[in-house]
């Protein structure tokens, strides 16, 4: 027997060893034991920094837990012109209803009183614009794609199971904005969170999501930076 054959067994049994050892890892990540929730809180703590660093670590725990990526929703769109359009012209027309329609329908203030300081503020236009694009891909990898995975393997994949998905991750989408934007915010962002969650609910598809977030914001943003937003407001309901 050569030298190279006598060593083949060695490396086969290293080659099981390290696989065996991997697939262990992907399952007690995957599953809901003290390994499991570890990823969870860290991922969830992360999220209080950085929605951006959450969603990178959310990609982490995917590939390391060998989830298939359209379990988070990532799945490749089979047109991305189409998908970039449609979710841009739906944040936008989404964020127009809700400032115009729903949140007057809602007494809240016309002015978003935590970001007034963006008006007519160029300094901070190259940041926002880049917590605007971080928001858009974070937290929808966060609040939908790996929210909708995590309670679905808990709760399963029924209507009455996507109801209670769809609103517990709208509370805590809410909820994630008290500090910042107060009642008024929070409240703003459940019902955008309910939309967006029904939509991926339904789909099971985020990156329309990601960009109709990023719209949304955006028009947001530009309703404050130019003064518009009491304007708008009260198009219909003065």
């Amino acid at each position: 027997m050569t030298a190279n054959n006598a060593s083949q067994p060695s490396q086969e049994r290293s080659s099981r060893a390290a696989t065996s050892w991997e697939d262990r890892l992907a399952a007690r990540l995957r599953g809901f034991g003290p390994l499991g929730l570890l990823a969870i809180f860290f991922i969830l703590f992360a999220h209080l920094y950085s929605a951006p660093l959450a969603a990178l670590m959310v990609l982490v725990w995917t590939r390391l837990s060998t989830t298939s990526w359209s379990a988070i929703g990532y799945v490749q769109p089979s047109s991305w012109t189409r998908t970039v359009v449609l979710g841009v012209l739906f944040g936008i027309a989404f964020k127009f209803v809700m400032k115009a329609v729903v949140m007057p329908l809602l007494g809240a203030d016309p002015v978003n009183h935590a970001f007034h300081y963006l008006a007519g503020n160029h300094a901070e236009i190259p940041w926002f614009l880049l917590t605007i694009a971080g928001a858009g891909w974070g937290e929808e990898t966060l609040f939908r794609g790996y929210a909708f995975e995590r309670l679905g393997k808990l709760l399963g994949t029924g209507v009455v199971a996507k109801v209670v998905i769809v609103l517990t991750t709208s509370i805590w989408f809410g909820a994630a904005h008290y500090i910042t934007q107060g009642l008024t915010g929070s409240v703003h962002a459940a019902i955008v969170g309910s939309v967006f969650g029904i939509i991926f609910a339904g789909t099971g598809r985020l990156f329309m999501l990601m960009f109709a977030h990023a719209a949304f914001d955006l028009a947001a943003y530009a309703l404050i930076y130019w003064n518009l937003e009491t304007r708008v407001a009260h198009l219909i309901f003065r």
